[in-house]
């Protein structure tokens, strides 16, 4: 083999494309028989759990030594379930209730999904502490604000994974809480001390590494205290001297999508993929719709660089080394579970609704549903006498959600009908012979959305507000229910507050 070709073999273990459709495109085919070492798969890809086998099996059949990484947090982010919407209640309704062995059991439940499906990696769990209640992209996503809590459950989420034979990946590396910009889009600095980090943001991430954390995606985020010009994913400082100094791990470090306007807007695509690996990424997450064109960008610009010194080789070397090693070791984990461990694989991962795990601490068995999850956590933190349950259909207005709230609702109270709050001007555009639902998610996030709930709940004190994220500032109303999350699960156990009845399940 040439030099170069030797090259481009290392350049195709380093980096993850995404891909658009539920087919495998000749372009990433060709690629996988030229040594790519993994791909990320998103909702687009995926239209039913059979073709979902098909296309990893595709994946594995081309090059078996690819590895399939999927962000399947569960709750408000899923990919498995994004058509319905989760079946899980999420990190912040698991940190609320703080059970520790149930966040285990759901992550390991998880894990079975991901696994059956033919994937490698979750990229979860979300180990960010959500101390900013105006996060416009963590907030429910988080287990919450406490980083002593948030620890323990990042290390349940990573021995559930674990246990269902899938590699965890805790994220978003030095932690992604304590923002107010969303890195898809812009830069977030976090002005802390590394006192303050010490504290209230790497507590969770140390948790990880010592639950055996496979991999760790790093953010893209600016923390002048360890590094004023570089985001954290393209920071030797924070990659080479924080993770790999000071934590001591010797994981997989991976990008988060180079992608996102943080690091691309800055670098460019190319740019910020150089600049990953000089400062110690292993992996450079590309984006879910990547194209040919854009890895022939990247392999030229990484090859550039190897070219003038920019990028030592041996830093090179040293990406492809851990990658094709964290390939193997799950190609031996595939392998065995589709050999030996074939008959525990099938129970755990059609078993879905219901999971049973023992605890070390006492010999009991728990039984972990996601929608009685959600109703234990679900809660009507204010209401006046006679606000609930609804006496009538009601008329909803909510903010803009993949899956509508107005939609759970009407299943239990049929005639519910519904409008975008950002449609609504005054309360005089209401039905004012009907009760009134808002639908919000951490309405703190919005200036705009809180003082139009503001002025909605003036004109109209019976309003009901339900609030889907992170509970922070008390809307007004006649009640108010928090459901803490987003998901499937947990609208529909907040509807079930509202009606007075559950549905039949």
């Amino acid at each position: 083999m040439s030099k170069s070709s030797e090259l481009d073999v290392l350049i195709a273990r380093v980096l993850q494309p995404g891909f658009v459709g539920p087919e495998v495109p000749d372009w990433i085919r060709r690629r996988l028989a030229g040594g790519l070492g993994s791909v990320i798969l998103f909702a687009h890809n995926m239209q039913s759990p059979a073709q979902l086998r098909s296309l990893t099996d595709t994946l594995h059949a081309e090059n078996p030594d690819v590895w399939i990484a999927v962000d399947e947090e569960a709750g408000d982010i899923t990919r498995l379930e994004a058509a319905e919407g989760s079946s899980y209640p999420g990190n912040l309704a698991l940190g609320t209730l703080d059970d520790v062995a149930l966040t285990e059991a759901m992550a390991r439940s998880v894990g079975a999904r991901v696994r059956a499906a033919g994937m490698d990696v979750d990229y979860a769990p979300v180990a960010d502490v959500n101390t900013e209640p105006r996060n416009p992209v963590i907030g429910a996503r988080s287990f919450g604000s406490d980083p002593h809590l948030v620890a323990r459950h990042v290390a349940a989420s990573v021995r559930g994974l674990h246990a269902a034979g899938v590699a965890a990946c805790a994220k978003h590396f030095p932690g992604h809480g304590d923002t107010m910009v969303d890195s898809h889009f812009g830069l977030p600095v976090v002005e802390a001390t590394r006192a303050e980090l010490e504290r209230d943001m790497l507590p969770p991430f140390r948790g990880a590494v010592d639950a055996g954390v496979r991999a760790i995606m790093v953010a893209h985020l600016l923390m002048p205290e360890f590094d004023t010009e570089h985001p954290a994913s393209v920071s030797p400082a924070i990659v080479g001297g924080l993770l790999r100094g000071d934590f001591g791990f010797e994981g997989l470090a991976v990008t988060d999508g180079i992608g996102m306007e943080a690091v691309k807007g800055r670098y460019g695509l190319a740019g910020a993929a150089v600049r990953a690996l000089i400062a110690g990424i292993d992996v450079v997450c590309v984006d879910n719709d990547t194209t040919d064109a854009d890895m022939d960008e990247l392999t030229a610009a990484i090859t550039a660089a190897l070219r003038d010194g920019t990028l030592p080789e041996a830093r090179l070397v040293e990406a492809a080394e851990r990658a094709a090693a964290f390939a193997a070791w799950r190609r031996e984990v595939r392998e065995a579970s589709e050999t030996g461990s074939a008959s525990a694989s099938s129970t755990d991962s059609t078993d879905t609704d219901s999971i049973t795990v023992t605890t070390d601490a006492a010999d009991t068995t728990l039984q972990a549903d996601g929608l009685e999850v959600a109703r234990r956590v679900a809660t009507v933190l204010r209401a006046e006498d006679d606000a609930l349950p609804l006496k009538a259909a009601p008329h909803v207005v909510e903010v803009p959600l993949r899956h509508s709230f107005a939609d759970r609702l009407a299943e239990l109270l049929p005639g519910t009908t519904r409008a975008a709050l950002a449609d609504v001007t005054d309360a005089a555009e209401i039905p004012a012979d009907r009760p009134l639902v808002i639908v919000v998610r951490g309405i703190q996030r919005s200036p705009e959305e809180l003082e139009l709930v503001t002025r909605l709940v003036k004109d109209r004190p019976d309003a009901v507000v339900v609030d889907l994220g992170v509970v922070h500032t008390d809307p007004g109303g006649a009640a108010w229910i928090a459901s803490y999350g987003a998901s499937r699960v947990c609208m529909q156990a907040a509807a079930e507050l509202l009606a007075g009845r559950q549905l039949c399940t």
